[in-house]
């Protein structure tokens, strides 16, 4: 049994801030004090660095398989837990989709041969395959993602009985992007018409606007709300939004949850004049106004999670004109310290982004003891130094597709030590490759 005793952090966890020993045999934290002894332990002197639990990034797309030109499960998780993503959730749209069950699970081997980091896979609802989904067992798989909006992967469900079948059937978390086709083909076709197609990624909120996002996750709320369905809505990216959802009650009652993600919080339309493509997602990044009520909603409660929604595109790719080139960006090396950042301006507290990057995404997807500091629960732990800057370089990047939109950025903080599962995978620029992570599982019915 491997023992590591960090000495002297500054924790923090479940709303608090303490300086504390944490003891770590093999994969779990086996004991919380303030000065812990223990004969044959590697010992860790944390004096000065915080440690909080290892973040869960709800919505990910690594890729793989059929898309590893992009991106890798190898390669992605490795940048993830450099940024201190200890677990991830990634998304159906692969190639093959994983709109099998047996798509799904080969993606579940691969991950077990090369993941770095603790992971889940989504599976995929279609217009077609409702049956095969009631088939999964969703104590082993993190839930059922479906794309109300279409994005990379052209597994758009539009057919409106097909939701009803989904939301009235599925005992699974419904998780949803939520974006309204139609309008938005209008938008395009309107804007085409009178600028013709050579158009700046000015456009793109445009064409994407708030009023296609809103028909979409209003239509999902009222679903879920009439059959009752637990519903999860990914990358909020709209101020009309935001109406949708309560911090009247208690996360744990929440049937409706909501996701903001790295990009809706940190750009707005002005950058696309810099940006262009780099920052092009869907659904779009919108104004400030939009912007800076997210970030509110974060803050109060109406929206539960923070996440990345990782998906990475070749260089080549996102140079194309703005019609060709495909939505998405890397995120995931950089998410904590981005967030960090705007502690540093006081604008949210270390306590409000664990909970948000942590405690939530595990009590939401009810994950088997995870996103806690707490004894007998796996020692998924990253220690960052608030005081060591990070410059974004090219070379410092470890996604495939090898940029990122936060190049020329310097953050003030930085990661030190990701422990995955107790064991010390990323240290100060150095990985240990020795043992992979582990496949997530949920306390709730299959």
């Amino acid at each position: 049994m491997k023992t590591i005793l960090i000495k002297n952090a500054t924790i923090i966890n479940e709303d608090e801030q303490f300086i504390s020993d944490v003891l770590i045999k093999d994969s779990i934290i086996d004991r919380i004090d303030r000065d812990i002894t223990e004969d044959g332990a590697t010992i860790i002197d944390a004096t000065g660095l915080i440690l909080i639990p290892g973040t869960i990034d709800d919505q990910v797309h690594f890729r793989e398989p059929g898309l590893t030109h992009k991106g890798e499960i190898y390669t992605e998780a490795k940048a993830a837990v450099a940024g201190g993503i200890t677990s991830y959730m990634e998304m159906p749209n692969t190639s093959p989709q994983a709109v099998t069950i047996l798509e799904l699970e080969k993606k579940y081997a691969r991950a077990n041969e090369c993941s770095l980091a603790n992971y889940s896979f989504f599976m995929g609802g279609t217009n077609t395959n409702l049956e095969e989904t009631l088939k999964v067992d969703y104590s082993k798989v993190c839930g059922l993602k479906l794309f109300m909006g279409s994005s990379t992967g052209d597994m758009l469900v539009d057919n409106e009985k097909t939701l009803e079948g989904f939301f009235s059937k599925s005992n699974a978390l419904i998780a949803t992007h939520c974006e309204y086709d139609p309008m938005i083909k209008e938008n395009q076709a309107r804007i085409i018409a009178e600028y013709g197609e050579d158009l700046p990624a000015y456009f793109h909120p445009i064409i994407r606007n708030d009023e296609a996002c809103f028909k979409s996750s209003s239509f999902a709320v009222n679903l879920a709300k009439k059959h009752n369905t637990r519903l999860h809505i990914l990358h909020i990216s709209s101020a009309k939004e935001l109406a949708l959802f309560t911090n009247k009650i208690p996360l744990k009652q929440k049937r409706i949850t909501a996701e903001a993600c790295i990009h809706h919080l940190w750009f707005n339309d002005d950058d696309y004049k810099t940006k262009g493509n780099f920052i092009k997602w869907n659904p779009s990044v919108k104004t400030e106004y939009d912007r800076a009520h997210i970030f509110e909603a974060v803050l109060d409660g109406r929206i539960d999670v923070i996440a990345t929604d990782h998906a990475p595109h070749t260089l080549e790719e996102k140079q194309l004109p703005y019609l060709k080139a495909p939505s998405g960006g890397p995120l995931v090396q950089h998410s904590i310290i981005a967030m960090m950042e705007f502690h540093k301006q006081k604008k949210i507290s270390l306590e409000m982004i664990v909970k948000k990057m942590s405690h939530n995404v595990a009590d939401i997807f009810n994950i088997e003891k995870r996103g806690y500091i707490r004894e007998g629960y796996f020692a998924d732990l990253v220690l960052v130094d608030l005081n060591k800057p990070t410059e974004v370089t090219k070379q410092s990047l470890l996604y495939k597709c090898g940029w990122s939109p936060f190049e020329g950025v310097t953050f003030s903080s930085s990661i030190s030590k990701t422990f995955v599962n107790g064991h010390l995978v990323y240290d100060n620029g150095t990985f240990d490759e020795s043992r992979v992570g582990e496949r997530l599982l949920f306390n709730r019915a299959s």
